[in-house]
């Protein structure tokens, strides 16, 4: 059988859910020493680095004048798009900008009657690195992560947008990637993947531009060289292979719930796909849907060996349980296929995104509704958020003391410092006030 169905009460299914809780895994040694490695060739040798790397994995006869796309291949990339992936992918472009738009952040200011003034002065950031996969070579251009990453930098109002994605073997980028980009306002656009195009944006080079904040899913490569230079830069998230968790009770239908499974699992053999039910004969009917669609897939092969090693299906007594167990997988993407899921959203506390309804496949925010579809995973949606506008923006405290002021809170303020032992400080309010 492809996936056994399990009670969640039951040895077997207190061991699985054991299992999900502490899915948190770094990278193995092998990576993290690779790694490692790329990112030191990066910060000493620069581009020849970026292209002794791109030459090996990807472009083998990629020369320096070719690492940026030139305004030639952006405009004769136009000519290779037809007119209806112009259509959808403006009409998503339209979808997620006006999500977005709503994220942004105001500036704001406290006035008090003795002068001061305190507040917060919300600014972007200067620049940020926009990493987009190659998608099998360029195969399979992944558009949107053009869009979840580069329109919610741009609305923030990010001055350069730097996006670097790997070329095929021909030296050359996606022309529907390029057209994203540039329907989106971004025309930096570098040859560079995996974890020296991570590197390269770290640290910069003769080419490529140093940034302050990088983002964007990737290969475990990716996601341990993101993990390595946070803190020079900040980063969206470290994120793990996707994953879902689909609620569902007996109104729920088997083939969208199999459809949906088979929709992560399609992306990674890591991939996690959950079912929890609270009707029994359900689970079985999902396996049986789940076989049948399976052999109608492109990428078999990955959909099966992500079910057989990684796929689950708990049963369980109530809808109680089943967002008691949601909310502590804490998942990527959570869907609720039952009879009144809006019912149940302030029950909700942990999850990177929520699908509502039979008719809302995870799919629709992958691509098309306007949330962002970088989330959180491995559990770290318990404290972190989907990327948004607030990933390439900073706050920046704004105090203003009036004399009157600090003649009031003078005495406090020097009680307090001496406290800490910082004389110094003390001694700065005491020079101001009046004698």
């Amino acid at each position: 059988m492809l996936i056994s169905p399990v009670t969640s009460t039951s040895p077997e299914g207190e061991k699985i859910v054991a299992g999900l809780l502490a899915r948190l895994q770094d990278a193995d040694a092998d990576c993290s020493a690779a790694v490692k490695e790329i990112i030191q060739a990066v910060k000493e040798n620069k581009n020849a680095a970026v292209l002794e790397y791109s030459r090996k994995f990807d472009a083998p006869d990629l020369t320096l004048a070719q690492l940026q796309v030139s305004a030639d291949e952006m405009r004769e990339a136009y000519t290779l798009v037809d007119e209806k992936f112009l259509d959808s992918l403006n009409r998503a472009i339209e979808r997620v900008q006006s999500f977005h738009e709503r994220e942004m952040e105001d500036s704001w200011f406290q006035t008090r009657e003795d002068g001061t003034i305190v507040g917060r002065m919300v600014r972007p950031v200067d620049s940020a690195g926009l990493y987009v996969p190659g998608g099998q070579g360029g195969k399979t251009p992944l558009v949107s992560s053009v869009l979840m990453n580069g329109i919610p930098a741009g609305i923030a109002g990010v001055h350069q947008r730097v996006m670097v994605t790997p070329p095929g073997k021909d030296g050359k980028v996606s022309p529907h990637l390029l057209v994203a980009a540039q329907e989106i306002g971004i025309s930096e656009i570098y040859k560079a993947g995996s974890a020296w195009a991570i590197a390269a944006l770290a640290h910069g080079t003769e080419t490529i531009p140093k940034v302050d904040v990088i983002v964007g899913p990737g290969n475990q490569f990716v996601t341990e060289a993101k993990r390595m230079v946070a803190g020079m830069v900040r980063i969206d998230m470290i994120a793990g292979p996707s994953e879902v968790l689909i609620v569902a009770d007996k109104t729920a239908k088997a083939e969208h719930i199999a459809a949906d499974m088979l929709a992560q699992a399609e992306h990674d053999p890591l991939a996690l796909a959950i079912l929890v039910t609270t009707h029994a004969p359900l689970a079985t009917e999902v396996v049986t849907e789940l076989e049948r669609q399976l052999v109608l897939l492109g990428r078999e092969e990955i959909a099966r060996t992500a079910l057989q090693d990684r796929g689950v299906i708990l049963v369980v007594e109530d809808i109680r349980e089943a967002v008691d167990l949601a909310n502590m997988i804490a998942i990527e993407h959570l869907e609720l296929l039952i009879v009144e899921p809006w019912a149940q959203l302030p029950h909700i506390r942990h999850a990177g995104a929520i699908f509502l309804g039979n008719y809302t496949p995870e799919a629709a925010g992958d691509y098309f509704a306007g949330p962002n579809h970088v989330l959180p995973t491995m559990g770290t949606a318990r404290f972190a958020s989907a990327l948004g506008v607030e990933t390439f923006l900073k706050k920046c405290s704004i105090i203003s003391y009036s004399q009157e002021a600090l003649n009031t809170d003078g005495e406090h303020i020097m009680r307090l410092a001496r406290l800490e032992g910082l004389d110094g400080h003390a001694a700065s309010v005491a020079v101001r006030l009046d004698k």
